[in-house]
């Protein structure tokens, strides 16, 4: 479930709804530590994509491996972009 700000930031950002459900499906999570959770794409999730996708799946997305998401604590999502950062984990 999106915010309405989320669906903006999507559109104007050019983030297509499927990267999003692959966000949910494969992402990892990591808290922001303000009450949200970052949902993003690593090594990890891009792995695991890549069995059940296939590598030329993968490699036809590599454009939208940088997107993240802000997701609240019951699941709705906030906004949406493109990392120039990487992630800290802590």
């Amino acid at each position: 479930m999106n915010t309405i700000h989320a669906d903006v930031r999507a559109q104007q950002r050019g983030i297509p709804p499927m990267i999003d459900e692959l966000l949910d499906r494969y992402g990892s999570e990591e808290h922001d530590h303000h009450g949200c959770v970052q949902v993003f794409f690593d090594k990890r999730s891009k792995r695991r994509m890549q069995q059940e996708l296939g590598a030329r799946a993968i490699a036809a997305l590599d454009r939208w491996m940088n997107v993240y998401k802000v997701r609240s604590t019951d699941g709705l999502t906030i906004t949406q972009g493109h990392r120039t950062r990487r992630i800290r984990r802590t």
